[in-house]
This record gives structure tokens, C-alpha cells and sequence, in this order.
């Protein structure tokens, strides 16, 4: 292919797609990019990151006495 090919190509693409929806295709297919990758990983930050918070949410308050640690335990069992 010559210069002349990919000048006339060019012209034809932004002719038929318009200058608008070029300049959003960068960010589409980077953010497309991204969910590939992350999907790839199998989202194990994100897992991850939910177990701490649900361990975090559970951990007894740190003032909280042995007794008092006991009461609210089977209180939550009732």
C-alpha cells in the first residue's frame, strides 16, 4: 500500500464515522482494555478488598471488655 491508500483510507473513515465518534473511540477501547485485563486477573483486588472490609466489620470495637465481648456474641445469637 502507498501513501495514497492510506490518506484516501482515512478520508473515507472520517468521512462515514465523523470526527465526533473518532475521538471517543481512545477511551472506549482503553476502558474496554481495562475490564479485559481486570477480568483476566479475576477481580482478586476486588475480592480481596471486600474480605478486609467484611473482617474489619466484624472485629469486636477495641474498647469492648471480654464480657461485653461475650454479652453482644450471644446476644447476636438469639
Amino acid at each position: 500500500m502507498s501513501i495514497w491508500h492510506l490518506l484516501i483510507f482515512a478520508v473515507v473513515v472520517l468521512l462515514v464515522f465523523g470526527t465526533g465518534k473518532l475521538s471517543k473511540i481512545g477511551p472506549d477501547l482503553g476502558a474496554a482494555i481495562r475490564g479485559f485485563k481486570k477480568n483476566l486477573n479475576g477481580d482478586d483486588e476486588e475480592a480481596k478488598r471486600q474480605e478486609a472490609e467484611l473482617l474489619r466489620a466484624d472485629a469486636p470495637s477495641p474498647g469492648a471488655s471480654g464480657s461485653a465481648q461475650r454479652e453482644s456474641v450471644r446476644a447476636e445469637s438469639r
